[in-house]
């Protein structure tokens, strides 16, 4: 059994603590961005990664289908991200106007051209240092809402709203300051969507930390994909007609 003056020695410092945790000042944004930013490997490593090729594979189905994986992106906003399971493959990308895909799965193997709203989260895919990072130049707004729970971990949470109107929630660990979730909330087809991705196994690539896996789905739904990233190849000669939409021979 506990002594009185063991309990009470306890409850001082417990009342120490609050008050030391109360007199704690809160993190601004800028503070926060400033160590997002140092933390992926600082502003300069950032602005020297100009381009990048993932490799990897795309879990669907809860892993009961595997497909080969590359995502190419490069400054100062194209993507192409490609998807092959039994020589098919689906592609989608941006060119920094305009969107397209080819989904032979669905049986369409002729590339066309997406919506303004289909195009939206492949405008996300091609930021190579996420939404935080120059945020202001984006013509976003940026809001701390203080901490939250992420799977037991107390994660800063900023609220960015983007130019076009869609708003994503980010989530920074508390120590590494780097981004372990991101919640989007945009128009797809008409309707209000929330996708959520889990973001982690951050590896040193020219000196920039980029994540290595994300598993992404409808916030809530059962079916989400995963990307698990093999390899990162940065500063590659990439040629821009592979992000444009294919034009008939």
């Amino acid at each position: 059994m506990y002594s009185r003056l063991t309990i009470v020695s306890i409850a001082s410092a417990l009342a120490v603590s609050a008050v030391c945790a109360q007199d704690k000042p809160q993190l601004t944004v800028d503070e926060l961005v400033a160590k997002n930013v140092a933390a992926k490997g600082g502003a300069d490593a950032l602005r020297a990664l100009q381009s990048v090729r993932f490799t990897g594979k795309m879990l669907v189905n809860e892993g009961q289908f595997q497909l080969a994986y590359v995502e190419t992106k490069k400054r100062p906003g194209e993507v192409r991200s490609e998807a092959t399971l039994q020589g098919m493959t689906a592609i989608q990308a941006y060119d920094g106007e305009q969107g397209w895909k080819v989904y032979p799965f669905q049986g369409r193997k002729d590339p066309e051209k997406m919506s303004a709203d289909d195009t939206k989260s492949l405008i996300e895919e091609a930021e190579i240092d996420g939404p935080l990072v120059d945020w202001k130049a984006k013509g976003s707004t940026l809001e701390y809402l203080g901490t939250e729970d992420v799977d037991g971990t107390s994660a800063h949470k900023l609220k960015v709203v983007r130019k076009n109107g869609d708003v994503t929630f980010v989530y920074l660990d508390p120590d590494a300051f780097l981004e372990i979730r991101q919640t989007t909330q945009r128009v797809e087809q008409g309707a209000q969507v929330e996708v959520e991705t889990d973001i982690g196994d951050y590896e040193k690539i020219a000196g920039v930390f980029l994540p290595f896996s994300l598993e992404s789905g409808r916030k809530g739904g059962p079916d989400k994909q995963k990307i698990v990233i093999d390899k990162a190849e940065p500063n590659i000669p990439v040629d821009d007609t592979i992000f444009k939409f294919p034009t008939a021979k």
